[in-house]
């Protein structure tokens, strides 16, 4: 299965895959499969030492070379996470877009660096000894990254999410461990903050405080603000014009914002979220109470698919953020532009990403749009595609086989499997 997975990337990604579909029976013909040779210029290949094809100029490292030295434990994985380019099948003309995919964090989302920051933070600090519980609300991906952290480091671990998110999240933290509070519907994103807080005051638990703490962003200045101004050294010597990132937090905003532009001032950076669920663009601040936590939905909320992305509060975090005025452009996200781009990144480029990376690769693809030519866009991929499998990214993919694939099937005699009659 992982053979065929990484079949079906390499295609998506080459430009020649319609080369497979025969006009005449729309069957897979041998003879129609794209080469390497096909899939890259001559001149842009060369043989590796045992005859195979390998990339000129391979900007990764070499493959068989090896990742380096074994990790003492699964919390040095995070981080490093690489940037791609888009190709023209998805990126405006005369522009570049580099996504930077951090679903190539361990558990396979940007959250990983927070769970992380908290965690070694929580210890330094004297907060968090061995036997203490850490609990934490959250949509998914950060209980995810906690829970992973919690098991490596041997604490117990707990976490309040809200009824809406997808199911494949529960049971990812209750794999690693975790206890998972569901919180009824109605309540929101403030209702699961504050079962957090209930809890952890009640229990005497080391309560994560995501949305407020200083050791979120303070992370990604540290780490992928860094990343990315380092990577794009060797390439157009180390100039980009824009960078954009939803929130959820705001720590990726705030603190790799925060070293973008100390280190690249004339670098714009652009902040996208849901149209349906406008605060920031409201202009209503969010009320607090003494910790920073909200003290209430925000008016401006509304219901959005944008898991992950935009809780019916302003973050702390995401406020102060804002009060370093690092905010350049503002993209509103207009409602079903997620999915489709999310698809669009699977179909054009082999990249599987979340509702919320499909929503930030359309806020740079307009971004690039608009820009002048020779513009480079680097914009953020938070999480992985498989973590949506039961929301409205996968709705219109079938588990079954439709008409098309059935008559594949049916082109040879053996192992057809006809779809039982109603």
């Amino acid at each position: 299965m992982k053979l065929l997975g990484a079949v079906a990337l390499f295609l998506a990604s080459c430009e020649t895959s319609s080369a497979f579909v025969l006009p005449s029976a729309g069957l897979v013909g041998r003879q129609n499969r794209p080469s390497v040779e096909s899939a890259f210029p001559r001149e842009d290949l060369s043989l590796s030492l045992f005859g195979r094809f390998r990339r000129r100029g391979l900007r990764a490292k070499e493959r068989g070379e090896g990742y380096g030295p074994p990790l003492e434990n699964i919390g040095e994985a995070v981080g490093n996470t690489p940037m791609v380019k888009i190709n023209e099948r998805l990126c405006p003309e005369g522009r570049t877009i580099y996504a930077k995919c951090e679903y190539f964090n361990p558990l396979s989302s940007v959250k990983d660096r927070l769970a992380l920051s908290i965690i070694e933070t929580a210890e330094k600090e004297g907060k968090l000894k061995p036997g203490d519980t850490v609990i934490e609300a959250t949509s998914g991906n950060t209980g995810i990254a906690v829970a992973m952290m919690c098991a490596q480091r041997g604490y117990k671990c707990v976490i309040t999410m809200a009824e809406p998110f997808s199911v494949e999240r529960r049971k990812l933290m209750r794999m690693l461990g975790a206890s998972v509070i569901v919180t009824p519907k109605a309540g929101k994103g403030t209702g699961m903050v504050e079962k957090a807080a209930e809890l952890a005051e009640k229990h005497g638990w080391f309560l994560c405080h995501q949305f407020e703490t200083d050791a979120n962003w303070k992370f990604h200045e540290e780490t992928t603000g860094p990343e990315i101004c380092n990577d794009l050294k060797g390439v157009n010597g180390g100039k980009f014009d824009y960078w954009v990132t939803g929130y959820g937090t705001g720590g990726t905003f705030h603190g790799a914002g925060k070293y973008i532009k100390a280190t690249s001032p004339d670098t714009k950076i652009v902040l996208a979220e849901p149209g349906a669920a406008n605060l920031l663009d409201s202009g209503i601040p969010t009320e607090r109470n003494a910790d920073g936590s909200p003290n209430g939905s925000h008016p401006a909320f509304k219901a959005h698919p944008i898991q992950g992305w935009t809780p019916d509060f302003i973050p702390l975090v995401l406020e102060k953020g804002m009060d370093l005025k690092l905010m350049d452009e503002y993209v509103p996200i207009p409602d079903g532009v997620a999915v489709q781009t999310s698809q669009d990144l699977a179909r054009t480029q082999g990249i599987l990403t979340g509702i919320s990376g499909g929503a930030t690769m359309w806020a740079a693809i307009e971004t690039a749009k608009k820009a002048p030519e020779g513009s480079v866009v680097v914009c953020m991929l938070p999480d992985t595609g498989e973590r949506y499998l039961s929301t409205p990214l996968f709705a219109s993919i079938a588990a079954d086989m439709n008409e098309e694939e059935l008559e594949i099937a049916k082109s040879t005699p053996s192992h057809v499997l006809l779809p039982v009659s109603a």
